[in-house]
C-alpha cells in the first residue's frame, strides 16, 4: 500500500510515517518511480508504535525496544530477552510515577476548586 493509505488507515499523518522510516520504526519498500510502498503488516506496526509513543516512549526507546515485540499483540518475540524485560519495567517505574505525580496535582487542584467555590 502506498503511504497516503497507509495513513488512512492508520490514522497516522503522512509525515509522522516518514518520521517512524527515518527512525528506521518502519520499514518500506521502493517503487520503480521511487514512491514508499508498504506491506499489510505495516498497519499493526504503526499502532503498536503509536501504543508506545502514547505510554511516553520517545522514539529512541521504541527503536531499540521495537525489535524485541511482536506486532499485533505487542507480546515479546522469539527474539525478545531479559534486557527487553528491564527496559520495559523501567519505562513502567516512569509510567508509575507520572501517575503519582497527576494524582498529586489533582488533589491540590480539587483543594483550589473546593476554595474557590466557597
Amino acid at each position: 500500500m502506498k503511504i497516503g493509505e497507509l495513513s488512512r488507515r492508520t490514522g497516522v499523518s503522512v509525515r509522522s510515517l516518514r518520521y517512524y522510516e527515518q527512525k528506521r520504526l518502519l520499514v518500506s519498500e521502493r517503487t520503480a518511480g521511487g514512491h514508499r510502498q508498504y506491506s499489510e503488516a505495516a498497519v499493526d506496526r504503526v499502532l503498536l508504535i503509536q501504543q508506545l509513543f502514547a505510554a511516553g516512549l520517545c522514539g529512541d526507546k521504541i527503536a531499540s525496544i521495537l525489535p524485541c515485540m511482536r506486532d499485533r499483540d505487542g507480546g515479546p518475540a522469539e527474539t525478545a530477552t531479559s534486557w527487553l524485560v528491564e527496559q520495559l519495567k523501567t519505562e513502567r517505574s516512569r509510567i508509575d510515577r507520572s501517575i503519582q505525580d497527576l494524582h498529586y496535582t489533582r488533589e491540590i487542584l480539587d483543594d483550589v476548586i473546593a476554595t474557590a467555590a466557597g
